[in-house]
């Protein structure tokens, strides 16, 4: 078996930040074309890898090729067993893994379809797996999926939702000299960040898995000048769901929260600015079940959203397993360790070969 520390330490001295994923794309697909079984496709700057065995299921593996831009951490150093260096973790680990198991699982239990995509990492409507839906939707077909996120080497069943939301409350103009002639905008918000910060996230379980919901005040806007009582404020607040909702239904949470400190007499409004759905764990399909024997491990939730939504989203059951500290993802001690690539490695060559 090839060295996955060192293939992945190959991917990681590759440059490719979201939107610059040529040169890594080229890799793959040179690793992956011509391999006995494996029928190769190239949409701009993505890889679909599909065997045809015939076999009763299909079973998706996904990793995105791009990272986040660097942190003074560009090019793999590899320490012992550890790989430092940018999308070491988040998710070169699990390409290096991805990219193994297409060149040498040409003979499973189950079809497997390989996909690796760009622009994960940036706004949905970019997304690699938009781009191959649209050109050659049928290359993502299948019955179950597994995205190699980083997870520790242990399955984080479906994901949770996200909504970006802003709060915006009115005043009334007026000199800073006589606020009293006026309605302080910016003092508005105070009653709205106390009900945020008293926020009781919920922690609904499902399938096993325990989620939790957050709600988090991320930019604040307002002022007009230095003399001047600002009429108007806004608060953005990022809002992380459970997937036994929908957008709809967590808005709606969000509505009934803030509405006391929101007067729309004065013009006050939320407004929902984005949204990501949720993923349900669905871990009762038998892929995903296998999944987990095969890791050793109980499955636990995905706090954070990723895509196994767009699979959910598609009635495709969907889970994230693979090589690296979740916690570790975009920052600058981004770091990956043998044991992991080796384990996640292990588990999915006997998921893909029924051992499990």
């Amino acid at each position: 078996m090839t060295d996955l520390l060192a293939r992945a330490a190959e991917l990681v001295d590759i440059a490719s930040v979201s939107h610059d994923e040529r040169e890594i794309a080229d890799f793959v697909e040179r690793s992956l074309r011509g391999v006995p079984g494996l029928d190769v496709t190239r949409i701009e700057d993505n890889v679909v890898a599909r065997t045809h065995l015939g076999r009763n299921q299909r079973l998706l593996l996904a990793g995105h090729l791009d990272t986040v831009p660097p942190a003074g951490n560009e090019g793999a150093k590899v320490e012992g067993n550890v790989l430092h260096g940018l999308g070491s973790a988040d998710m070169k680990g699990g390409l290096a893994v991805l990219v193994e198991l297409a060149r040498t699982q040409t003979d499973a239990a189950v079809d497997a379809t390989y996909v690796f995509y760009a622009c994960e990492e940036v706004a949905q409507c970019h997304s690699g797996l938009k781009v191959i839906e649209r050109e050659q939707p049928e290359l993502l077909a299948g019955d179950a999926a597994i995205l190699a996120e980083p997870t520790a080497a242990r399955v984080e069943a479906g994901c949770q939702g996200v909504l970006r939301v802003t709060a915006t409350v009115r005043g009334k103009r007026a000199h800073s000299a006589r606020p009293w002639v006026g309605v302080n905008a910016i003092h508005r918000l105070a009653p709205l960040l106390e009900r945020v910060a008293a926020f009781a996230e919920r922690r609904p379980v499902l399938d096993g898995c325990e989620y939790r919901e957050t709600l988090q005040a991320v930019a604040v806007a307002g002022g007009v000048a230095g003399n001047v009582v600002p009429d108007e404020a806004s608060l953005t607040l990022s809002h992380r769901f459970a997937p036994d909702r929908d957008a709809r239904e967590a808005f709606a949470s969000l509505e009934e929260l803030l509405a006391p400190a929101l007067d729309s007499g004065r013009g006050d409004d939320l407004v929902l600015e984005e949204s990501a759905p949720a993923a349900p764990p669905m871990l009762g399909h038998p892929l995903l079940a296998g999944l987990v024997a095969a890791s050793g491990q109980p499955a636990r939730a995905k706090i954070a959203w990723t895509d196994v939504a767009f699979f959910a989203q598609r009635s495709i059951p969907a889970a994230n397993y693979g090589p690296g500290d979740p916690l570790l993802a975009h920052t600058s001690d981004e770091r990956v360790e043998r044991s992991d690539l080796e384990a996640v490695h292990a588990s999915l060559a006997r998921l893909l070969s029924g051992e499990h």
